[in-house]
C-alpha cells in the first residue's frame, strides 16, 4: 500500500511554481496575439496548418493542440469566417473535413513570426540554449508522467 502525505512536498510546491509561470506565460501570449485579433490556440492551430499543404482534419488538431474536439470546432469557425483557414471535403470520409491554412492565414503567420521569434528570446531571457532544452527534456518528463497518471484515473473511473 503507498503512504499518503498529510504535508506538501518540496516537489508539489515546485509543481504549484510550475502551474502559475505556465499561466504567467499564457496571460502574456495572450496579450501578444491579441495585437492581431487571436488567442493564442487559434495561432498554434494556424502555425500547425503551416506545413500541411493538405491541411489536416479536426481530430488531428485537437490531438496536437491537447484539446477537445468541440473546442477546434470553435477554432475552426472563427478563423474561417476571418478567411485564415478553410475546410475542404476529405476524399476518404465523407463526414469530415481537411482544414486547410489560406494565403491569407499563411500571410499572417509571416507577418507575426519575427515578433513572436523575438518574443520567445525575451521570455528565455538569459536562460542558456542548452539550459531551455534541457528545462524543455523535463518538463517533457514531467507531461508524460501527468499523461500516465491521468490515463490510469480515466482508467478506474
Amino acid at each position: 500500500m503507498k503512504h499518503h502525505r498529510k504535508t506538501p512536498g518540496p516537489k508539489y510546491l515546485a509543481l504549484l511554481d510550475l502551474l502559475r509561470t505556465s499561466e504567467t506565460i499564457w496571460n502574456a501570449s495572450r496579450i501578444f496575439f491579441a495585437r492581431w485579433d487571436l488567442s493564442p490556440s487559434q495561432f498554434n492551430l494556424l502555425n500547425l496548418l503551416r506545413d500541411r499543404p493538405d491541411g489536416a482534419i479536426q481530430t488531428e488538431l485537437s490531438r496536437e493542440l491537447i484539446m477537445h474536439r468541440s473546442n477546434v470546432t470553435g477554432l475552426v469557425d472563427r478563423l474561417e469566417a476571418r478567411g485564415l483557414v478553410r475546410r475542404l471535403a476529405n476524399a476518404r470520409d465523407r463526414r469530415v473535413f481537411q482544414v486547410v491554412l489560406t494565403g491569407s492565414g499563411r500571410k499572417l503567420l509571416e507577418q507575426i513570426e519575427p515578433h513572436y521569434y523575438e518574443a520567445a528570446e525575451t521570455v528565455w531571457g538569459t536562460i542558456s540554449t542548452a539550459e531551455a532544452q534541457r528545462l524543455v527534456a523535463q518538463l517533457g518528463n514531467l507531461g508524460a508522467n501527468a499523461m500516465r497518471m491521468s490515463e490510469e484515473l480515466a482508467a478506474k473511473r
